[in-house]
């Protein structure tokens, strides 16, 4: 009985206050569906670069006479032998994985598979490239061992740790999740500010009804739990709208776009975002919950 007059109370709430409930759901759903797709982004930058970390290159780069730090020559053969015998040396054999070297061809040839059909294909010529080592780690992380031991060899132009490559791409998307995160923060307070007005006005609506449950000497709890009811409702089926909303996106977009047409790339799937959802949930009840219960209170209390 006492359970059946709580939902009759939530059911009154929800239709005095139709407008004000429904702000509620969108800003909730908006909210947490940018919340959601910042956690699902540093899923994705944590993942790529486990991908991307462990296959990373230190790449040697032999002179070429368009180099002006090789004073215009091109690398002799004993300086390419020279690195190839440091690379495979006993010093460094605990950190390199494999050497791979590249010839001038090669590498030309590479680059015009890899950037067909573009421009850059076209206005590419062969004496822009030069031979280099792919110099694969055990570790990654210990790159700076083979940078530190091959830099200042004679005939060698650079040597890269393909990772500083990666690094500004991460960045971007690092901003991109921050901003999301930034994003969902301030639509967050926004649906708390308005599940507060919500159940203010919902209570000033029944100031009669809850004088007269006060005289006949019904507990504070008993008279909060409609209020607290009505926002944690209205805030569960946006927070559901934004569960799906994720779903969707990964679905749809990620595992329907983005894994078929970049097959070499590594991505996020459903299981990612069938384990943001529930987040999602549990983080709109908490703060419908909290925001309601502290403004009814108040407005018993003043």
């Amino acid at each position: 009985m006492r359970l059946g007059l709580i939902l009759s109370e939530v059911g009154q709430g929800f239709r005095r206050n139709l407008s004000m409930v429904v702000s509620v759901i969108l800003v909730t759903f908006i909210s947490l569906t940018f919340f959601g797709a910042a956690v699902l982004l540093q899923l994705q930058i944590g993942q790529m670069k486990g991908y991307w970390y462990d296959r990373a290159e230190v790449t040697v780069y032999m002179c070429t006479d368009i180099v002006k730090a090789c004073d215009g020559a091109d690398a002799t053969q004993e300086q390419i032998d020279a690195v190839q015998a440091q690379l495979d040396s006993p010093t460094l054999a605990d950190f390199v994985e494999t050497v791979n070297f590249e010839s001038t061809e090669e590498a030309f040839a590479r680059f015009q598979e890899e950037f067909a059909g573009s421009s850059l294909a076209e206005l590419a010529t062969i004496d822009s490239f030069g031979p280099d080592f792919q110099v694969k780690l055990y570790d990654p992380n210990q790159s700076d061992v083979i940078i530190d031991s091959i830099t200042g060899m004679p005939g060698v132009d650079e040597v890269r740790d393909q990772r500083a490559l990666l690094q500004p791409i991460f960045d971007v998307m690092n901003a991109a999740s921050y901003t999301a995160v930034g994003i969902a923060g301030l639509m967050l307070v926004t649906a708390v500010l308005l599940i507060s007005t919500t159940i203010r006005l919902s209570a000033f609506s029944r100031r009669r009804e809850l004088a007269i449950m006060r005289l006949v000497g019904a507990s504070n709890r008993f008279i909060e739990t409609p209020f607290i009811l009505e926002g944690v409702l209205a805030s569960l089926i946006g927070s559901v709208l934004a569960s799906g909303a994720v779903v969707a996106i990964v679905h749809f977009f990620v595992t329907g776009y983005l894994s078929e047409n970049f097959t070499n790339y590594s991505f996020i799937g459903i299981q990612d975002a069938l384990l943001v959802a529930p987040i999602l949930v549990g983080v709109g009840a908490l703060l419908a919950a909290l925001s309601a219960s502290v403004a009814i209170r108040r407005y018993l209390k003043a």
